[in-house]
């Protein structure tokens, strides 16, 4: 659980997090595992249409919560269930401990809930004089060691077997051997005796069936099915976003949940709980029942219409699985109570911004989470629109707003940068590289070498290098984004020189034109980012291009999706955002797919060439093969590195404000282009190429790495 106040803090605590090494291997080894057992277990479904469907289910529902709960509440108390809806945290616990109380209950089982972990329903039971034992293996053991879950599936997964035996032994009180299978009966031996004696059972709740009163529980283990029949009450906590029409829309979330979860083709146990049962201990006769719904902020989210999404969430875990900041430092310093990215925008809803507000700002922007995510939420968006919440509410750091002011400004930003070129020459050393950093500027920052500014911007060389075209079949507006202008023209002209190389494209560079605006929508300035995106589609009037094309993957996915989202609550400006949106291209697909540049083009003898996949290209444009059908098109050999989609740790600002991770992520990314054997590298991001020729340069090695044009235009045939 993170509880550090300050930015400072929370940073001491992600460092001491990177020392564990156990954690980071195991959870490395899993994310591994994870996407090869994921993509087996859909190997037969259509998952993005079934995710779809899910998405649009669980929409449905979220409109109508209010109505099914009194749905819901009808059948199930009709069947002897009592009902209760909670508008607190605490309001649900009162409830628990009541119903505990009024029934004599002294001794309770507890099957895994994360409802019940945000409610921190333990702590408040064992305080009323209740025994409560957790009896989900990994719960259990985190119960004995007096910490929260590390994941929301696999709560455990951050220990080492011979961590659990010393835990074990302690507990027994006799030395356990190593052996999982001996641990894991070990377990069974203790906790069957607490089902057997217990007074209550709690359990938590996948689904909440509004048509029949039902309750729907999916687990890996049988506890779940011993808590809810074994003891003489029964208690299911569930959110009230765990409400759905009928068993057909629970069904088809089964059909999902464990292959999206741990790559399990099924789960082991599906319960379904409909009413009371006889029960000869009970004074009554019958079983106990109650459910207890939770709203803390749910309802008044369902009527959020850019938050009620984070509702749809079937608690799978995925979003943690695949996120690259997960795998460093683990749930515990990367979530309050829920884990992973659904976790940084849950967090600010149900526990507060106090505890947020650090979490948040630990995101690459990768878009990892959103690609696996079963219900297709937009993590990455909801996670940067909650940081700008919280700076509207608590305040923009200075930094924060002098940025802000700086690049809505396009005149006083790129002065700024003309300046720095003069300014830097006593600390380049001659070379391109800022070698004689002050470092009190740049602490944490040697682990990659920054490039010098340009000596003379793109800009500044456009009219001289501008193609002039007679007969012009195709108007095409180009677009640098800051980096390729301002430090690595070269590939803007590389750029050009490709795409002169076939007849009939006129080219034009509209000097109005400013940075994207990503680096705000990171830094949670979001009016900021508003002016600058109108700024921008001032600067390039889609109507006067077929195609607005540009070199960076991050800029090209930020103006095509994200100038829309900033003005969605603005019709004319929503028009005039789609109208651009609807017109911008990355390099390799406008090359590859328009263009339709092939082997003919080029000549010269082959090499080896292996491929970083830029996030925002891969995921953001879902572009994969243009790139790498290109290097192959110009008689280059491609040489695939393990895990080239996941993200270099660049993020922009992320690696300024969190270089110890942006560090680590660097590091296992040079490890995989290094053990291709190759030793040059092309990808089409200026941010991925400063992180990675940077991280080489930094450890003296030799290694290539350049944009894919600059690869397509040095092997043009010259005409």
């Amino acid at each position: 659980m993170q509880d550090a106040t300050t930015l400072k803090e929370y940073r001491k605590q992600l460092r001491e997090a990177l020392e564990n090494d156990f954690q980071r291997q195991a959870l490395d080894n899993f994310a591994v595992a994870y996407r090869t057992s994921r993509a087996n277990a859909f190997a037969d479904i259509d998952a993005p249409e079934l995710i779809a469907e899910i998405a649009a289910a669980k929409d449905e529902s979220i409109g109508r919560l209010e109505e099914l709960f009194q749905e819901f509440k009808r059948h199930a108390e009709a069947a002897g269930t009592k009902v209760h809806l909670a508008a607190t945290a605490h309001e649900a616990n009162e409830i628990i401990a009541r119903i505990g109380k009024e029934n004599n209950v002294k001794t309770i089982v507890k099957s895994k809930s994360m409802t019940a972990e945000e409610t921190h329903l333990n702590d408040h039971l064992e305080a009323q004089g209740f025994e409560v034992t957790e009896t989900d293996l990994g719960e259990w053991i985190i119960q004995l060691r007096h910490e929260g879950p590390t994941h929301m599936v696999m709560p455990a997964i951050h220990l080492s077997r011979y961590q659990v035996a010393d835990l074990f032994s302690e507990v027994t009180h006799k030395q356990q051997d190593v052996d999982i299978q001996k641990l894991v009966k070990v377990a069974r031996r203790e906790l069957r005796p607490k089902f057997c004696q217990a007074d209550m059972g709690i359990s938590g709740a996948n689904f909440a069936i509004a048509a029949t009163g039902t309750i729907g529980l999916i687990t890996n283990e049988g506890n779940g099915r011993l808590t809810t029949t074994l003891p003489r009450v029964h208690v299911a906590l569930a959110g009230v976003d765990k409400l759905m029409p009928t068993l057909h829309d629970a069904l088809r979330i089964i059909r999902c949940l464990p292959k999206n979860a741990t790559g399990q083709a099924i789960t082991s146990y599906v319960t379904w709980i409909t009413g009371t049962v006889p029960c000869e201990p009970s004074p009554r006769g019958t079983k106990v029942k109650h459910v207890v719904f939770l709203d803390n902020g749910r309802l008044a989210m369902a009527r959020d219409p850019e938050f009620k999404q984070v509702l749809r969430c079937i608690r799978c875990g995925a979003c943690a699985n695949v996120c690259p900041i997960y795998r460093l430092v683990g749930g515990h310093k990367y979530g309050h109570v829920y884990i992973g990215a659904i976790g940084l925008v849950a967090t600010y809803f149900f526990h507060g911004r106090e505890k947020a507000k650090n979490l948040v700002q630990n995101c690459l922007n990768c878009g990892a989470c959103k690609a696996v995510c079963a219900a297709g939420i937009d993590l990455p968006t909801l996670i940067k629109e909650v940081h700008a919440r919280i700076q509207d509410e608590e305040g923009h750091p200075l930094y924060s707003t002098a940025v802000g002011q700086v690049l809505k400004n396009r005149k006083l930003f790129h002065t700024m940068l003309k300046s720095a070129r003069l300014l830097q020459k006593p600390i380049t050393g001659g070379t391109p590289y800022l070698r004689h950093l002050p470092m009190f500027l740049f602490k944490d920052q040697d682990f990659r070498a920054l490039p010098a500014v340009a000596d003379e911007a793109f800009r500044d060389k456009w009219e001289r290098i501008k193609p002039r075209v007679a007969d012009a079949k195709l108007k095409v507006a180009l677009f640098s984004g800051c980096v390729q202008d301002f430090v690595y023209p070269e590939q803007m002209e590389a750029a050009v020189a490709v795409i002169a190389s076939k007849p009939g494209v006129a080219m034009e560079y509209p000097m109005g034109q400013s940075c994207c605006g990503l680096p705000l929508q990171m830094m949670g300035e979001k009016q900021a980012g508003r002016e600058l995106a109108a700024h921008n589609m001032n600067a390039i009037d889609a109507q006067d291009f077929d195609y607005i094309v540009t070199m960076c993957a991050s800029c090209a996915s930020y103006l095509k999706h994200g100038y829309k989202r900033l003005f969605a609550d603005d019709p004319a400006m929503a028009y005039k955002a789609a109208q651009f949106a609807h017109r911008v291209i990355d390099f390799s697909s406008f090359v590859r797919d328009v263009l339709g540049i092939t082997d003919e083009s080029f000549t010269g003898p082959s090499k080896k060439v292996t491929y970083h996949a830029p996030c925002h290209l891969c995921r953001g444009l879902g572009v994969t093969e243009a790139p790498r059908a290109l290097l192959g098109e110009a008689g280059l050999e491609y040489v695939p590195a393990t895990e080239e989609d996941v993200c270099c740790g660049f993020g922009g600002t992320f690696s300024v404000k969190f270089p110890e991770l942006s560090k680590e992520l660097l590091g296992k990314k040079l490890a995989n282009l290094k053990a291709t054997g190759a030793t040059a590298m092309a990808t089409d991001c200026p941010g991925c190429i400063m992180q990675i020729r940077g991280g080489f340069e930094a450890e003296k090695t030799p290694f290539e790495v350049r944009h894919v044009a600059e690869y397509l235009a040095e092997r043009l045939k010259r005409k």
